[in-house]
């Protein structure tokens, strides 16, 4: 009963997150910076300005699909970023350009979530079907179950180790932003509570994964259906 309340809540939380988010986001999309950079303008400066030069700044289809990618060395900022001259599109910007630092500074939590990437895909893939098979194979073949939570576990993990990287995005996104001037004292606290924002959403993703994990690991030792 007590982890059914906590998801509940914690579906709540994640609802109300995502809502606030949203608002703030479109309430930041129609403040403009001052200066007109658009997020490409934005994306560009802060690569260049952290000595950056082999990262390119494209345009991708979507909304909030923005994202870096170490693979190809891109930053990829959705439509309405990249061309916009807002504050949320220049806190995005910025923060995806955060990674790309990140990227180039063998900053360790970004390299330890890129070492997880494809044992997170491969755990992603299997861990529905055989946590479902553990449940129902309980007595038969007992250790099913704790193979599905090792496969959880890679996936919880890796839902941890992208909290600080987030974070770290953000913080060095908001420092280049007040220091290059992208930002003025009228705006800058915009961008960041734009940015604080994003960051709750990644925390109610590892506490309700944390959660989840937990709940595996009591079925498996038999207090699955104790009402503590």
């Amino acid at each position: 009963m007590v982890f059914w309340i906590l998801i509940i809540a914690l579906g709540i939380a994640g609802f109300a997150v995502q809502a606030v988010l949203k608002r703030k986001f479109t309430e930041y999309s129609r403040i403009p910076l001052s200066n007109g950079m658009t997020g490409r303008d934005v994306a560009m400066k802060m690569l260049n300005d952290s000595g950056i030069y082999d990262v390119k700044v494209i345009s991708t289809p979507g909304e909030l699909t923005d994202h870096y990618n170490p693979a190809n060395k891109t930053v990829n900022l959705s439509e309405g970023v990249y061309l916009s001259n807002s504050v949320a599109a220049a806190a995005v910007a910025a923060h995806e350009c955060g990674h790309a630092v990140q990227h180039a500074r063998s900053y360790a939590f970004l390299q330890m979530r890129s070492t997880l990437v494809p044992a997170v895909s491969f755990a992603s893939k299997w861990v529905t079907w055989v946590i479902l098979g553990g449940l129902f194979m309980m007595n038969s073949f007992p250790s099913l179950i704790w193979i599905g939570i090792g496969l959880f576990a890679v996936t919880t993990l890796f839902t941890i180790v992208t909290l600080p990287v987030e974070i770290n995005a953000s913080s060095r996104a908001l420092a280049w932003l007040r220091t290059a001037g992208v930002t003025n004292s009228q705006i800058h606290g915009k961008a960041q509570d734009a940015l604080k924002w994003a960051a709750y959403t990644y925390v109610v993703a590892a506490i309700s994964s944390i959660a989840s994990l937990l709940y595996y690991v009591m079925i498996a030792m038999g207090g699955g259906g104790s009402d503590d």
